[in-house]
């Protein structure tokens, strides 16, 4: 059996999203900015496609922009923020436990002479709202939140979170990276006084290369790119047609039963941890409780193990999980996220991050627990001599 338990750092493809790919790109495959029947046909499948995704954050579909992904659209949010609103103040607010594509941008601006508060977390992944409220200031032009953690599922609550932002500051920009959140989570941008998010179409079983930006009509905040003008002059280049209908179909497939995915991965997440814990002494979850966190990530650490080791001896059963974030795997840098919620050096060696989609089966929960009993075991008695 082959377990693929690394959703959150890519999923699949939908065999009809590809299907739907394709025949964009062999048949529709017009230029959107051409004047000519083809290109009027690529346009329409923009719109259409913005039509789409507006209601699922309930958003107009003229505030859909598409992109290439998270990354993009998250360094959108803080340049384009930083360009568009320095005379308002240079003073920027996210966490310790973003994603290194918020974090690596807030570093930048801040070599470059921008003011930047880092909040710190709970030992859950909560920020304290009301240090967030305190460190708002007059100058404050952005605040960016990771939705949901990456590494943990950490849940922020973004409507308490948007409502402290605007009623300290109602000029302060808020931006929710919620590339783990949706398709696996209902989001409402007007309601939790979102002004812009950031999703990633390969989270949620559309291509790699795909991601939308969802900007509130009216700010200011400028482009990343220059160009033909294209995407109301924001976002410049030669749409991608294909991929626009892509991360649109597998968004309206990602929230089609979302009640029931949800609670039959939450279940399938209990029954992992259940089997893990009856079995295996010395294990711990790093985050919040079933209830809480996302259904879709269980960050487990595992005591005297080495995470890089159990995960090669995982593979050679063909189980595919992680150690934390993909962006970070090969470079054997040591969670931030973790360290921020105050796990020591030991427990952040030894934290596996797994993570499903809702394809995820309970046999396969089955097949890695009955090989962590027996792989746990034999790398501990290694690891003590």
């Amino acid at each position: 059996m082959k377990v693929y338990f690394d959703n959150a750092a890519t999923t699949r493809a939908l065999p009809e999203v590809c299907d739907l790919m394709t025949n964009i790109y062999t048949q529709n495959y017009g230029n959107p900015s051409s004047v000519s029947i083809m290109g009027l046909e690529a346009d329409n499948i923009l719109k259409d496609s913005a039509k789409k995704l507006a209601p699922i954050i309930n958003c107009g579909p003229e505030e859909i922009y598409f992109t290439s992904g998270g990354t993009e659209s998250d360094n959108w949010a803080v340049f384009g923020t930083a360009k568009g609103y320095i005379r308002s103040g240079k003073h920027i607010i996210t966490t310790k436990t973003e994603h290194p594509a918020i974090l690596n941008p807030f570093k930048v601006l801040e070599s470059e002479g921008w003011n930047v508060d880092y909040l710190d977390v709970d030992e859950k992944g909560y920020i304290d709202i009301k240090e967030l409220s305190d460190t708002i200031r007059d100058d404050t032009v952005l605040v960016s939140i990771i939705l949901i953690n990456n590494e943990t599922g950490t849940i922020q609550d973004a409507e308490k979170i948007g409502k402290a932002i605007k009623e300290k500051n109602k000029n302060t920009l808020f931006h929710l990276d919620a590339v783990q959140a949706f398709g696996k989570y209902k989001i409402d941008v007007k309601k939790w006084n979102v002004d812009m998010l950031s999703a990633s179409g390969h989270k949620f079983n559309a291509p790699k290369g795909t991601g939308i930006f969802y900007m509130k009509k009216g700010l200011k905040v400028k482009p990343l790119l220059y160009g033909g003008g294209q995407q109301k002059n924001n976002r410049p280049g030669t749409e991608n047609t294909a991929g626009a209908a892509a991360i649109a179909m597998a968004a309206e497939e990602s929230y089609k039963d979302y009640d029931e995915n949800t609670r039959k991965i939450r279940e399938l997440k209990k029954h992992l941890f259940k089997g893990i814990k009856e079995n295996i002494s010395g294990v711990f979850i790093n985050g919040d409780d079933f209830e809480k966190a996302s259904p879709y990530v269980l960050n487990v650490g595992f005591e005297n193990i080495r995470s890089e080791v159990l995960l090669h001896a995982l593979e050679e059963r063909s189980i595919f999980v992680s150690a934390g974030s993909a962006c970070n795997s090969k470079k054997k840098v040591q969670s931030s996220v973790l360290e921020a919620m105050g796990k020591n050096d030991e427990q952040i060696q030894g934290s596996i991050r797994f993570s499903f989609s809702r394809f995820s089966t309970i046999e396969e929960a089955d097949y890695v627990i009955s090989a962590l009993k027996e792989i746990v075991p034999v790398l501990r008695k290694f690891q003590r001599r």
